[in-house]
Formats: structure tokens, C-alpha cells, sequence
């Protein structure tokens, strides 16, 4: 004879139905209205500041327009113009060479600073954690200008070193390579120190055990730092590389103020996002700044996704 068990209650066991499935979703939302209205101001913010100017810019990018009078719908003509442009893809080179040689060595002197503020000899730690980042709090016209001092071609500091001890004066802001330097300069100067205090993070999460049995392996120093640290250390490298990847195609304000709007001697200073300030806000051509900004960004995207695939590799 066959059981039957007493059927469940619609209000109590596992059966109870989730009420809130059942109703709209602006039911919901109704319902918890306070939630909303009390994170409503972010994204109000966000979609003000952020995603309208987003959507505006891709919108203008497909238009001529002066800033004050009526736009003028002009298609792809900005973006096939952009691919044309000899001083936009001389700008693209100016980028790439100053993020080349300020990120190889930004990210090498980072990782050294942080192997030896992480080692247990090393006193005032937090000292020394405060004094390598207050570059990054600085004022970058400030730091633009100081390095300005300092590389000036007559009576710059690097100059008066040079003299001192029997050498020529270098003309360090009349030649695109020493534009290119003093650049570079400012960006190592300035976020050497904020990487460095990330590799500590990331070298203190790393268990001590690891490298005691690799001590206890026979293994040195140098082995235990490429066959443990770096590796464990990829994830935070890898967020370095992209971070310095943004930020390196972003530079505007130490060029700005080192050598102005047009760039410099052979406009070696001149970066992306310079190039998009001049063609936009003093020649007036918001729709082909537009278009060089989504190209940009395209750039950025790119760049990006090599150094994801060349520091992960296979690992991702």
C-alpha cells in the first residue's frame, strides 16, 4: 500500500514560491525605491560626466563642426582623413617611442625598489613607502616645470653638470630625441614610486614557504626570484603593463607645458592627446578630434591586448 505524503504548504517548505519572481520588474524596483534613490547619484554623475560625453564624442565624430555653429553630417570623411594625416601618425610615433622608453625602465627600477624595500634588513619602511609615492600626488605642471629647469638648453641643470666636468652643452629641448628624454623623465619620476608600492603588494602576498623549500631545493637567489617571484608576481605585472599602456598613450599635460602646443623642435613632443587638444580647441575641428580621440582609443584597445597575450601567455 502506497504512502502519500501530506502535501507542503504553499507558505512553508521548500515549494514556497519566490514571490518576487513573480512580480514586474518596475514592481521591484517600486518596492525598493530607497535602495535606488540612495545609490541614484553615481550613476546620475556617470551618465552625465561619463556615458553622454561617451556617446556625444562617437556621435561627433561623424560630424564637422566649429564648436558654435550647426553641425554638418560628414560621415566617414574624419576618419579616412585621420588615416591620411602624416602629423596624426607622427603623433601615434611620437607615443609609442616616449612609452617605450619610459615604461621599460619605470617598471624594471619598480620591481628592484620593491625587491629591496621588501627585504628584511631594510628599516623605515613606511618612510620609504611615503617618499616613493608623493611623485605620483605632485602637481604635473609643477613637475613639467621643474623638469623644464633642469633640461633647459642654456642654463639648465643637466647643462651646468655637463660643463662641470668638461663636456658640451646639449641642447636637450632644441632636438626630438632630448625632447622625447625629458618626457620620458617626467613619466619615470613620476610613477616609478606608485608601481614600486604595487610590486610590494604584490611581493608580501607571496608565502615565505615557497621560498624556503627552494631553499632548502639548493636553489639561489636569483633562481628563487625567476622561478618564483616573477611568476608569482605575472597577475600584478600584467596590471602594471596595462595601467602604464593607458596612461603612456593619455600624456598631454608634460608635453603641454615642456614644449607647447605644437610640439617642439620637429614636433617630436607632440603625443596623441596633444595632437587632440590642438585640432580641437584651437583649430576648432571638434568633429576630426572626435574621430582622432575613437581612433585613440582603438589604439589603446589594441596595445592592450598584446601586452594581455605577451605577459600572461598560455597561463590566461
Amino acid at each position: 500500500m502506497a504512502v502519500t505524503e501530506p502535501r507542503t504548504s504553499p507558505d512553508s517548505g521548500p515549494f514556497q514560491p519566490d514571490l518576487d519572481r513573480q512580480k514586474s520588474l518596475w514592481a521591484r524596483i517600486w518596492e525598493h525605491r530607497a535602495l535606488y534613490v540612495a545609490i541614484s547619484p553615481f550613476y546620475i554623475l556617470f551618465a552625465v560626466f561619463g556615458l553622454f560625453p561617451i556617446a556625444f564624442s562617437l556621435y561627433l565624430a561623424f560630424h564637422k563642426w566649429d564648436g558654435i555653429g550647426v553641425m554638418t553630417y560628414n560621415g566617414l570623411n574624419n576618419f579616412k582623413y585621420m588615416l591620411t594625416d602624416a602629423e596624426f601618425w607622427q603623433a601615434v610615433g611620437n607615443t609609442l617611442m616616449i612609452w617605450i622608453y619610459s615604461t621599460i625602465p619605470m617598471l624594471f627600477f619598480a620591481l628592484i625598489i620593491a625587491f629591496l624595500l621588501h627585504a628584511p634588513f631594510i628599516k623605515f619602511r613606511t618612510l620609504f613607502r611615503v617618499g616613493y609615492f608623493l611623485p605620483n600626488v605632485t602637481s604635473i605642471v609643477a613637475v613639467a616645470i621643474i623638469f623644464g629647469a633642469l633640461f633647459a638648453n642654456n642654463y639648465g641643470f643637466l647643462n651646468y653638470l655637463l660643463q662641470s666636468v668638461g663636456l658640451p652643452v646639449v641642447e636637450w629641448l632644441n632636438a626630438p630625441w632630448g625632447i622625447k628624454i625629458a618626457i620620458s623623465s617626467m613619466v619615470v619620476w613620476r610613477w616609478t614610486g606608485y608601481n614600486a608600492i604595487i610590486y610590494l603588494a604584490g611581493l608580501q602576498s607571496i608565502p615565505q614557504t615557497l621560498y624556503e623549500a627552494a631553499k632548502i631545493d639548493g636553489a639561489s637567489a636569483v633562481q628563487s626570484f625567476f622561478r618564483i617571484t616573477i611568476p608569482m608576481l605575472r597577475p600584478v605585472i600584467l596590471f602594471t603593463v596595462i595601467t602604464s599602456t593607458i596612461g603612456g598613450m593619455q600624456l598631454f599635460t608634460e608635453p603641454q607645458v615642456l614644449v607647447g602646443n605644437d610640439g617642439g623642435a620637429g614636433a617630436a613632443g607632440m603625443t596623441i592627446v596633444l595632437y587632440l587638444y590642438r585640432e580641437s580647441f584651437i583649430n576648432n575641428y571638434f568633429g576630426y578630434g572626435a574621430a582622432v580621440g575613437w581612433g585613440m582609443f582603438l589604439i589603446i584597445a589594441l596595445f592592450s591586448i598584446v601586452n594581455w597575450k605577451l605577459v600572461q601567455g598560455k597561463s590566461s
